[in-house]
């Protein structure tokens, strides 16, 4: 992932506006750790912090067209840039960069390009012709984005808040799916309008195969790289998948003819978490090399703040997740990878998360799955993106797939309801779809494993200690006066007292403090699926344990009996290698 930063319509040229901008970019540097570039043309500037995985040697931004009117600063990858450069005979290009050809198709189609782009991306276009300019985020919000107005007139794009927060008078997160154009007054007009984004029922009989290979689209496609990478393991479903596709895949492309075949992968938790453990055999299974990352409690809370700094949020269940994926990242990028397949959103999509097993019906089910996929960009895509280039690391996550997307939520929601009396657990329409008795992806027990949120499966005491932690530094008397200290999303834990206090001493002003979300909820639900069961509203808490009568470990201390597959033998043709254990210490 990289940085940008735009700066338009100010009412300032002077060397003294220039500087300033080049102060604000370098905040957003480590995104983009390998190289810097600013462009001005009058009163309008664009920045760039550059991550290079596509094209290192040139691609270096902002991007032209032939004359260089047309100027871009692009943050993400255009999976489909080689087909989309076959349309674009006429044009030369700069540079072999993915992002190239946004400009190209900007001169051949004016603003009606975007839904084109088969990727993830956050671009300001300026056209120096006519002085005009859009801006546009990908379908669902994998890439960061904020959009802010000063006094003087002037806008500002950002790839994290700390771009333009202290000069705009009012800033907010760009929506996803949207694009901004000065052509048409300055409004906000939306580009990504699938048939799904009404929430009425689709009706698609489901089809396991149509979903696998709808999936394994999705991952071969970003095996696009020219830089090492590797897959974050967890040993749950969803980055097991991931793993299993890579791995089956990798050989023959230009990566691995350029890196190896040997496929990467990474997992953190604590000392004898439940994902350590099952990252680990699944590594054995694929024949990874399996790269394992420990950390202590007090590892991750000496690091919450760099987390929220980072993260740019007060969300409990965000900040649980991003800090043990903060620490790993760092530890990632220090291996020389620059990019991660990750398994973001599939939770979203199949109606993964416990709460939905009390669902009511097939409706509820999936308007809860659309309210999902619509706000990922507050949370999963928020911490995948965030916590990852923290340290210049890049993660694709291809559950989010346009095309997957499109797939799997036309699928009539009857597949997707939870019905343990017919062996049917969440998730059951992917579990299908990958369970093959001929060459199975998977040990069975993995593919039938139960849903951990990543802030459960990298070890419970984990979150127990973060809430010990805040109990030390949150006294009651500070609760008491919560709802006037932060009448906004008023903290109604002393965790989340705790994360408020951080965040505001970075963050201060009321745009940043609204750009977070906030509401009721119970396992990661949201406020409209709290009414699903009665009791929830005795223990709002994010943790998946929260879903009481459903967690194999649930608060309560109820436990659920799943039965499991027998797990099938391991794939003949993947070779067996020795995980590497790597150690965090403080």
């Amino acid at each position: 992932m990289c940085g940008i930063l735009a700066v338009l319509g100010c009412s300032d040229d002077s060397q003294a506006k220039r500087v300033r901008v080049l102060e604000l970019s370098r905040r957003l540097r480590h995104r983009g750790p390998d190289w810097s570039g600013i462009y001005q043309n009058g009163f309008n500037y664009l920045a760039h912090q550059r991550l290079a995985i596509i094209d290192p040697d040139s691609g270096d931004q902002p991007l032209f067209n032939e004359d260089k009117s047309i100027v871009v600063t692009v943050n993400g990858e255009i999976y489909n840039h080689e087909e989309l450069r076959k349309g674009l005979k006429n044009h030369k290009f700069h540079t072999g960069s993915d992002c190239d050809v946004i400009a190209h198709l900007y001169e051949e189609h004016g603003e009606n390009f975007v839904d084109m782009l088969d990727g993830i991306f956050s671009f300001v276009l300026l056209d120096t012709r006519d002085n005009s300019f859009m801006v546009a985020r990908d379908a669902v919000g994998v890439t960061s984005l904020y959009i802010g107005w000063g006094l003087d007139g002037s806008l500002w794009v950002s790839s994290e808040m700390k771009g333009l927060h202290e000069d705009c008078e009012h800033f907010e997160a760009f929506p996803p799916g949207h694009l901004y154009s000065s052509k048409s007054g300055g409004g906000f007009k939306q580009w990504y309008n699938p048939p799904w984004f009404n929430e009425s029922v689709p009706s698609t009989p489901y089809e396991p195969l149509a979903i696998r290979s709808a999936f394994e689209d999705a991952v071969i496609k970003r095996l696009m790289t020219d830089v090492p990478f590797g897959v974050l393991l967890s040993g749950g479903l969803d980055s097991s998948l991931v793993a299993s596709i890579t791995a089956r895949h990798l050989a023959g492309t230009k990566a691995a003819k350029r890196w190896g075949p040997q496929l990467h992968s990474f997992c953190v938790g604590l000392e004898g978490s439940p994902d350590l453990k099952a990252g680990k055999e699944v590594a054995e299974y694929l024949g990874t090399v399996h790269h394992e990352f420990h950390f202590t409690v007090q590892d991750g809370i000496d690091a919450i703040e760099d987390v929220i700094y980072h993260v740019e949020t007060y969300d409990v269940t965000t900040i649980r997740a991003s800090t043990p994926m903060f620490l790993m990242s760092r530890k990632i990028k220090s291996l020389g990878v620059k990019m991660v397949l990750s398994g973001e959103g599939s939770d979203e999509i199949f109606g993964g998360y416990l709460y939905f097993h009390k669902a009511p019906n097939k409706q509820e089910f999936h308007q809860e799955t659309c309210r999902k996929i619509k706000a990922l960009h507050k949370y999963d895509c928020l911490r995948a993106n965030k916590a990852t280039s923290a340290f210049g690391l890049e993660a694709r996550v291809p559950f989010l797939d346009k095309e997957f997307i499109n797939t799997a939520m036309s699928l009539d929601p009857e597949s997707k309801m939870i019905k343990p009396e017919e062996g049917r657990i969440e998730k059951w329409v992917l579990r299908r779809a990958f369970d093959d008795e001929e060459r199975p992806y998977l040990p069975k027990h993995i593919l039938y494993r139960q849903k951990e949120q990543f802030s459960d499966g990298v070890g419970y005491s984990w979150i127990d200690g973060l809430k010990a932690h805040a109990a030390e530094n949150v006294n009651d008397k500070m609760m008491s006066n919560a709802a006037f200290i932060f009448p906004h999303n008023t903290p109604l834990t002393k965790e989340a007292y705790y994360y408020r206090m951080i965040f505001e001493r970075f963050f201060p002003q009321n745009s940043a403090r609204i750009t977070v979300p906030g509401g009721a909820t119970v396992a990661c639900s949201t406020a409209k699926a709290v009414e699903w069961d009665a009791s929830w509203s005795n223990n709002m808490d994010p943790s998946g344990r929260a879903a009481i009568g459903v967690h194999l470990s649930a608060y309560d201390g109820s436990k659920v009996a799943l039965p499991l597959p027998a797990p099938h033998k391991a794939i003949d043709d993947i070779p067996m290698m020795m995980g590497q254990e790597v150690v965090i210490q403080t």
